[in-house]
């Protein structure tokens, strides 16, 4: 499985998702070597970051996520959830459900996200699209609200590039907007994904970059 793996069609740096799953006995596996995000005169710093999912029969997956945040010396994120999808005739859909995890000492219960998921593929196009709520009670100010997503990507040979949107809206906060570009190298036996996205709202980041390597593994 080492020796021979295969690209993984997972969506990091984008942070809307397909409605599709990795596949009847597959491995997911991508790894963000950084993501810095800059907000005025600040930034912060997160590597390693680390999303798998491994398929449970041809609709199903499980899926798990962590994150390091460098300059505070600890875990920052963590979740774990599941997926069902089905993709016929370039036709999909999907559910993603997230348990947020407290992963350090000073948050507090777990929370949990939920997504209705969207894909139409074309042969010169592809658009995603997800919706859902969120409820985190992790930190000293609970979170409740919606997010909403769209990724339009035009594959090009080895190449993917794409252009997101993305809107999350918390009922103790203002809205957070984003929008991006990223692009998908595929490799022989791995991929490189990138993305640049800016804010596009007080609440958002004014720029945020990262660097991810995604692998797939089939079993035998």
């Amino acid at each position: 499985m080492l020796a021979m793996p295969w690209p993984a069609n997972a969506f990091p740096p984008y942070r809307t998702t397909d409605a599709d799953t990795a596949g009847a006995g597959a491995v997911e596996l991508r790894l963000g070597v950084l993501r810095l995000q800059r907000r005025d005169s600040a930034s912060e710093r997160s590597a390693p970051l680390s999303r798998m999912n491994f398929g449970i029969g041809p609709h199903y997956e499980v899926i798990s996520e962590l994150e390091y945040a460098i300059d505070e010396h600890r875990f920052a994120e963590g979740a774990l959830g599941f997926k069902w999808a089905s993709l016929e005739d370039g036709r999909g859909v999907g559910v993603e459900t997230l348990v947020l995890l407290p992963v350090h000492s000073a948050l507090g219960g777990a929370g949990v996200e939920s997504q209705f998921l969207r894909t139409r593929q074309h042969e010169r196009w592809q658009i995603h699209g997800n919706v859902g709520v969120f409820y985190d009670p992790r930190s000293t100010d609970t979170e409740r609200g919606w997010r909403g997503s769209v990724l339009a990507e035009f594959p090009r040979e080895r190449f993917r590039p794409g252009l997101e949107l993305f809107v999350k809206d918390a009922r103790s906060a203002d809205a957070r907007v984003q929008g991006g570009v990223g692009v998908i190298v595929a490799l022989e036996r791995f991929e490189i994904r990138s993305g640049l996205h800016v804010g596009l709202s007080d609440a958002a980041p004014d720029i945020e970059v990262s660097l991810w390597f995604s692998w797939k593994w089939m079993r035998d």
